[in-house]
């Protein structure tokens, strides 16, 4: 099967890793703080602050210092990307078409392991941030699956919408996992084709890595 997902152009990654550069640093900031003061100690001024930027560039990556702490942003298929995959495309096999809208994800930032389990201890210490942290995730799940209901309105597939945004949020953990243990060569989305097709192996057995599966 054809690599549906180019690798990331070389002007663009460099500009979109500067990006990340200033928003890990962010998060590194609010996660160190809060670790050591808690929650309520810590004001958007004293991040800032730690890294020398204004309050004004805190506010282009987040919402707010839970967000940051978090590290929540806004997280959903593009506008275009969601167009072409309700319409039946790009390709119509649903895995493939699954790929590109996964890919498409993953051009937003993304956050390191260890900044995750940062955040997961901040959670476990300070409930507040349960709750946005599981609406950060609940928000994703209802729109993927807004879109596959969609996309199933107009071109009919067996697998409920469910299992498809349940299937896309492990895709985008297992090819996050792959960049980490790879030691984070080029961008999450290089990686994401050898996950697909571990995924086909599973779901279509007797499919060798790269050959094309059953149409969707």
């Amino acid at each position: 099967m054809q690599n549906l997902v180019e690798p990331s152009a070389a002007p663009t990654g460099l500009r979109e890793r500067k990006k990340r550069e200033r928003r890990e640093a962010l998060i590194d900031a609010a996660q160190t703080l809060v670790l050591e003061r808690g929650l309520d100690a810590v004001t958007v001024d004293d991040i800032c602050a730690s890294i020398g930027v204004s309050a004004r560039t805190f506010f282009n990556y987040f919402a707010s210092k839970d967000d940051a702490v978090l590290g929540v942003e806004e997280f959903s298929p593009s506008a275009g990307a969601v167009h072409v995959f309700v319409a039946g495309g790009p390709t119509g096999d649903l895995l493939d078409d699954l790929q590109v809208l996964v890919a498409d994800l993953l051009a937003h930032q993304v956050m390191s392991l260890e900044r995750v389990h940062r955040a997961i201890r901040l959670v476990e210490r300070e409930h507040r941030l349960l709750a946005r942290h599981m609406w950060w995730i609940e928000n994703l799940r209802t729109g993927l699956i807004d879109v596959f209901e969609r996309r199933r309105a107009q071109h009919p597939f067996v697998p409920e919408p469910e299992l498809l945004a349940m299937v896309v949020m492990a895709l985008l953990r297992t090819t996050t996992l792959e960049w980490e243990r790879l030691g984070r060569t080029g961008e999450p989305v290089d990686h994401l084709g050898s996950v697909v097709a571990q995924l086909r192996t599973l779901v279509c057995p007797g499919t060798s890595p790269g050959e094309p599966g059953s149409p969707g």
